[in-house]
Formats: C-alpha cells, sequence, structure tokens
C-alpha cells in the first residue's frame, strides 16, 4: 500500500512542469476573425484579378498564333502557286525534249556536216600558213647572215658604229653626226 501513494505522488511531479508549460492562447475577438476574413477575401480578389490578367495574355497569345496560322498558310498557298509554275515549266521542257528527240537525226548529220567543214577550214588555215612563213623565216635567214648576227666579235651594225666612234676622235664633222644620232 505504500506503495501507491508514492507512485501517485511521483505522477504528480512529474506533471507538474507539464502544467506549467502550457499556454493558454489569448482570445479572438470577432471583429479580428472578419478582418482575418477580409484580408483573405482581397487576396483571393487580387489573385482572381491575376489570373483574369493571365487569361488576357493567353488570349493575346492565342490570337498571334492565329495570325501565325494564317501567314502559313498563305506561304503554303504561295508555295502551291509555286508548284504549279515548276509544273507548268517541267511541261515546257518536256515538249522541248520531245522536239529534239523528233529532229536529232537530222541534227546530228548537220552538226557533222559543220564540224567536218570546221576541221577542213583548220587544216587549210595551218597549210596556208606553213606556205607564208616559208618564204619569210628565209628572208630572216638572209638578213641574219648579211648582218652577222651569229659573229663573236658582234654584228656588221655594231662594228660599224664602233668604227664611226673611233673615228669621231679624229674628224670633227663626224662627231658631230653621231651626236645628232645620239650614237655617241
Amino acid at each position: 500500500m505504500k506503495k501507491i501513494p508514492v507512485i501517485i505522488l511521483f505522477f504528480i511531479l512529474l506533471s507538474a512542469p507539464a502544467t506549467f508549460a502550457i499556454e493558454t492562447a489569448p482570445r479572438i475577438t470577432d471583429r479580428e476573425i472578419i478582418e482575418s476574413l477580409a484580408e483573405i477575401k482581397a487576396t483571393q480578389i487580387a489573385i482572381l484579378q491575376r489570373f483574369g490578367q493571365v487569361d488576357k495574355q493567353f488570349e493575346q497569345v492565342d490570337k498571334q498564333f492565329e495570325q501565325v496560322d494564317k501567314r502559313f498558310e498563305q506561304v503554303d498557298k504561295r508555295f502551291e502557286q509555286v508548284d504549279k509554275r515548276f509544273e507548268q515549266v517541267n511541261k515546257r521542257f518536256e515538249q522541248v525534249d520531245k522536239r529534239f528527240d523528233e529532229t536529232n537525226a537530222s541534227n546530228r548529220m548537220f552538226h557533222g556536216f559543220i564540224i567536218s567543214i570546221l576541221i577542213a577550214l583548220f587544216g587549210y588555215i595551218i597549210w596556208d600558213r606553213r606556205t607564208l612563213m616559208k618564204p619569210l623565216e628565209s628572208k630572216i635567214i638572209d638578213i641574219e647572215r648579211e648582218l652577222d648576227i651569229g659573229s663573236t666579235d658582234g654584228n656588221k651594225i655594231i662594228r660599224l658604229i664602233n668604227a664611226l666612234r673611233e673615228l669621231s676622235k679624229e674628224d670633227e664633222k663626224v662627231a658631230n653626226v653621231l651626236r645628232r644620232f645620239h650614237l655617241l
């Protein structure tokens, strides 16, 4: 029996600090509750307004996408027009190809004839050039022989000018003539 009061005393001592630790909440008045509800409503209205603005922005974005869609449709129409034009050009090329196929055999003969004429003309030009060059080459060789261009002392003209310079040292008339022609 002695044990029961000790146990009760022990529980009372343990629970005593816990009872002092609990604070009592201040009483909330009706006015404070109403003010808090008013603040919540104001916040809710602000949020709804913000959602309205976001909705308007989404509507504007939707309008812009619609405009872009319209532009894409216009571009698609232009591409269709370009495709039609390409089809027309392809048809024209096919017509031209048919014409070339029809006239191809006669054109081959004509082209062969023209090519053979050109080859003959070039052959004649080369033959004529060679026959024209032979007399000219022989004249050049004769002139080189006359001027003695291949000699080791120099050609005849250079030797003649050197002789006149030597003569101009003794004769004043020859020196004047050579000066006049810028040979001295």
